[in-house]
């Protein structure tokens, strides 16, 4: 199994990035052919790999180096969601309805690796939970053969598992993001609605760290844990785990307005101005039944990537620029350049009947204090 990925990237770069590890290089297309043909390693390229990762081995070359092919069509990233189950039932989830369903092996087999072929070379993979998907190792082992850099979003409820913790052990990720709900037993319980949930949360973390896997936190900061959120950065640091705070909740991806009630108003915060993103052009989201969208939020229109192939995502572009233009009451708004609110999300908070202040960020905030 390879050590190291060589792959074209955009814009006639090319990459040298090694799974679990951080840090690449950044090579000429003369230097992506010279490896693309040679049967050993370069001097320049033991030499550079030996720099920035030590312990990664080289030898023999044509199993340790693998050489991606160029594709035609321009992507490098994208979201996989394996399956909208998951084993908490937390009150904020923007999934809405949790249906345990999703592509059979031979079509995701299929559709990992059209997502090869589109030049995906960063794939997350997410849920639902996916550690609790029947084909999580499956579809891992498999990305992780074709050549991606793999990372996963996760409860970490599973990390402990003895299949799963060897593989990622051995097939490093590039990353394993944790949810945390909270500092305590009796909070985070309570936030996933699930006696033990928080217990088998710390097992994970444990078993993750011992493994040396390159884990991060995301602290869910919501009305049911505000008061905890000094304590989760300081399990955090205790842990010696890097986080980042997530504080704003939105509509589930149906527009319901079932998770805004969870919203502690006064952590509300104000999104950076949104001034475009490379959503359906570079980067994609793909859904448990293989749908193509621009991602997680702008749904539709989609494309059936299992059924039309990469050849399907030619119009994903247009999608994309038809979905980012402003629409309804935010036409005409003199301050769309200091807006932070994408018109995607803007469209599942009008459906969701929010309060404006929940996404205008040109309302008074005494407007959000006094919903």
């Amino acid at each position: 199994m390879h050590n190291v990925i060589v792959s074209p990237y955009l814009d006639g770069e090319y990459f040298v990035v090694s799974p679990g590890h951080n840090g690449g290089l950044r090579i000429s297309h003369d230097k992506y052919r010279e490896l693309s043909t040679s049967a050993d390693s370069p001097a320049w390229f033991s030499e550079a790999v030996a720099s920035l990762w030590p312990d990664v081995s080289l030898n023999p070359y044509r199993e340790k180096v693998l050489v991606r092919q160029p594709s035609p069509y321009g992507y490098v990233r994208a979201t996989y969601e394996l399956n909208l189950g998951c084993n908490y039932d937390c009150e904020h989830c923007y999934l809405g309805v949790k249906a345990f369903e999703g592509l059979s092996w031979p079509d995701r087999s299929k559709m990992l690796r059209d997502l090869r072929d589109l030049g995906v070379l960063w794939l997350q993979l997410t849920g639902g939970e996916p550690t609790i998907d029947k084909l999580f190792r499956e579809t891992y082992m498999l990305g992780y053969e074709l050549g991606m850099m793999i990372s996963i979003l996760s409860n970490g409820s599973k990390l402990h598992d003895a299949r799963i913790l060897s593989m990622l052990t051995e097939h490093r990720p590039h990353d394993i993001t944790i949810s945390v709900y909270g500092a305590t037993e009796a909070s985070y319980d309570g936030l996933t609605r699930r006696p033990g949930s928080y217990r088998k949360f710390i097992k994970g973390v444990k078993a993750g760290r011992e493994a040396g896997l390159p884990l991060k936190f995301s602290l869910i900061i919501t009305k049911h844990n505000a008061d905890e959120q000094a304590r989760m950065e300081g399990m955090a640091e205790d842990f010696g785990i890097p986080y980042v705070t997530f504080v704003n909740m939105s509509p589930t991806i149906y527009g319901g307005p079932e998770t805004l009630p969870s919203q502690s108003l006064e952590h509300l915060r104000s999104r950076k101005p949104f001034t475009g993103c490379n959503a359906g052009h570079t980067f994609f989201h793909v859904d448990p039944h293989g749908m193509a969208s621009i991602c997680k939020i702008g749904r539709e229109p989609n494309i059936d990537l299992v059924a039309e192939g990469p050849a399907g995502m030619a119009r994903l572009g247009e999608i994309a620029d038809s979905l980012l233009l402003r629409q309804g009451g935010c036409t005409g708004c003199t301050l769309q350049g200091s807006c932070g609110t994408c018109m995607p999300l803007v469209q599942l908070y009008r459906k969701a009947k929010s309060p404006l202040a929940n996404y205008c960020q040109h309302r008074e905030r005494k407007e959000v204090t006094a919903t």
